[in-house]
Formats: C-alpha cells, sequence, structure tokens
C-alpha cells in the first residue's frame, strides 16, 4: 500500500508530487553550513509525516485520486488506508530519530518535539476544514486560522527543522519558521486557485472537487464577503444548501467566482504574504521559494 501510494514499483504513473517539504529541510540546513547527511533523516522524515496526512485528508475528504493515481482508501478501504497511513506516521518518527547519527540527543529530542507540535496542530487545522463542511458562512479570519494550521504548520517545521539540523540558534531558527508559515499561507491559497481552475492532468486531483464537497477555499470565502450581487447569492446560496454540488451546480459556481474575479483576488492575497519571504536574508532560499509559487524573485 505504502509502494502505491508512492508511485514506487508497479504502481505508477511515477509522478509524486513536489517534494517541497523535504527540500526546504535540506536547502535551509545545507545553506546555514551543514553537510546534507546531517538533514537527510529530517527531510525523510517531513515527507513520510506529510504523506500520512494525505492518506487520512483523502479519507476524510473522500478524494479517489491523488497525483493520478487511486487514492489508499478508494484501492483497498478505508481501515486499510487508515492502517496504512498510521504506519506512515510511524516510519516518519522512527526516520527522525536516525538523525541522531549526526546530531546531539538534546537536538534531536527538539526536533521530535517540534515535529508532534507541528502534528497536533494540523489536527486542529484539519478539524476546522471538515467543520467548516456543514456551515452556512466561513469568514476570511476563520479561513485564515485554518490554513495556518492545516497547511502552513508544516512548512514551519519544515524549515525550523533544516535549522536544527545546521545546529543554528534559537533566532535563526525561529525567523527560518517565520518564512515557511508564510510560505504556506501563499501556497494554500495559490492551491486553492489551482483546485477550481485547474486540470486533473494539471494538478492530478478530480477538478473542482473542492466546490463539489462545499469546502471553503479562499474563492469561494472571498466571493460570499463581497457586496451583494447576483453573482455572491449564486456562491452563498450553493454553499448554504448543506449537500454537496453537483456538475451544474459547480459550473455555476465557477461562473459567478469568474464573475466576481475571485481567483484575481486570491493572487493578491497569496502576494501579501510574500513580504516575509522577500526579506529572508537566506537569497537562494528566498529565490527556490518564490519560484515554486510562480513568481519572480525580489530584485
Amino acid at each position: 500500500m505504502l509502494l502505491r501510494h508512492f508511485g514506487y514499483a508497479p504502481y505508477g504513473p511515477a509522478r509524486r508530487g513536489k517534494r517541497l517539504r523535504p527540500q526546504m529541510v535540506l536547502r535551509v540546513a545545507t545553506s546555514e553550513g551543514a553537510p546534507a547527511e546531517h538533514a537527510l533523516d529530517a527531510a525523510v522524515a517531513v515527507e513520510i509525516f506529510h504523506n500520512y496526512s494525505l492518506v487520512h485528508d483523502d479519507i476524510e475528504d473522500r478524494d479517489e485520486l491523488r497525483h493520478g493515481r487511486r487514492t489508499l482508501w478508494s484501492a483497498y478501504g478505508i481501515p486499510q488506508a487508515i492502517n496504512a497511513g498510521d504506519a506512515m506516521c510511524a516510519l516518519s518518527f522512527l526516520s527522525l530519530e536516525q538523525a541522531a547519527a549526526h546530531l546531539d540527543a538534546d537536538r534531536v529530542l527538539r526536533m521530535l518535539a517540534l515535529l508532534h507540535e507541528a502534528h497536533a496542530v494540523m489536527c486542529e487545522g484539519q478539524s476546522l476544514d471538515l467543520q467548516f463542511e456543514s456551515e452556512r458562512r466561513v469568514d476570511l479570519p476563520g479561513y485564515y486560522r485554518m490554513i495556518q494550521c492545516k497547511t502552513a504548520q508544516l512548512f514551519d517545521a519544515s524549515c525550523r527543522l533544516g535549522a536544527h539540523a545546521a545546529a543554528s540558534g534559537e533566532p535563526v531558527i525561529a525567523a527560518y519558521g517565520d518564512v515557511g508559515r508564510s510560505y504556506g499561507m501563499a501556497f494554500q491559497i495559490r492551491d486553492d486557485v489551482a483546485g477550481i481552475w485547474s486540470s486533473v492532468g494539471e494538478t492530478g486531483k478530480t477538478a473542482a472537487g473542492d466546490i463539489a464537497r462545499r469546502k471553503w477555499t479562499f474563492p469561494v470565502v472571498w466571493a460570499i464577503g463581497q457586496p451583494p450581487s447576483a453573482a455572491r447569492s449564486a456562491v452563498a446560496d450553493a454553499y448554504a444548501s448543506g449537500r454537496a454540488l453537483d456538475a451544474s451546480a459547480i459550473a455555476r459556481v465557477v461562473d459567478a467566482l469568474d464573475t466576481l474575479r475571485a481567483r484575481d483576488a486570491a493572487q493578491r492575497a497569496a502576494a501579501e504574504h510574500l513580504a516575509v519571504i522577500e526579506g529572508c536574508p537566506n537569497a537562494d532560499f528566498r529565490d527556490y521559494l518564490l519560484s515554486t509559487l510562480d513568481l519572480a524573485p525580489a530584485s
């Protein structure tokens, strides 16, 4: 099951994601002077942990596709998928423990605590995400709280783990965490846009699946917060229905979001989180982060 999820052996296609979080671990650590080997166990831990969260997320959202492959629950059933996800979680922390081969025990203990803390916060974010599915209205502060917990926290932790692997001091660790958290906020907003306006071939997920399940993504939350109009009402009424949306209802919501220019609003909101990233003193790391958001690096 784990091989299938990661797209290894006969379970292709070989599309396996961008590996953003382990890249952050390794890039921060090496830019701060550590050998890559000192950060490799933390990078492996973060990637396995992230995928554990995806397996459970797929179950909770009933997503049947990820990276162009059937999700574990849709292939093996929910009980087996839960078990496989739990195994990934265990393997993640066992991987991080191996960092003791290069780092002192106190440092590794702090890294383990950091990942556990991120885990707890991510569970809060996922709980909010699920709770919102039954809400008739979600405001932007509530949405931002949810994505800060669910998405941005692991990017924050990835950057901090990289700094720990380089034996950095607390001010440096905290600064990298701030950069990772800001990146995570921009990343999730951009991902919300892709979930509505990108194709299955581009994302590897079901097109407009978030709207079908009435997920409170940035474009939807922003649109419903706009002044009264026919387009705003079309989105608000669809989300107030309390049930999954069919293809015609999805099309009406997307048309209304286009009329309101919600996609442009999302791009502006993502850009607002770039100030912290652009202020990162590590120019190479800053430019890498901006490139993954398809945004030009600062001059």
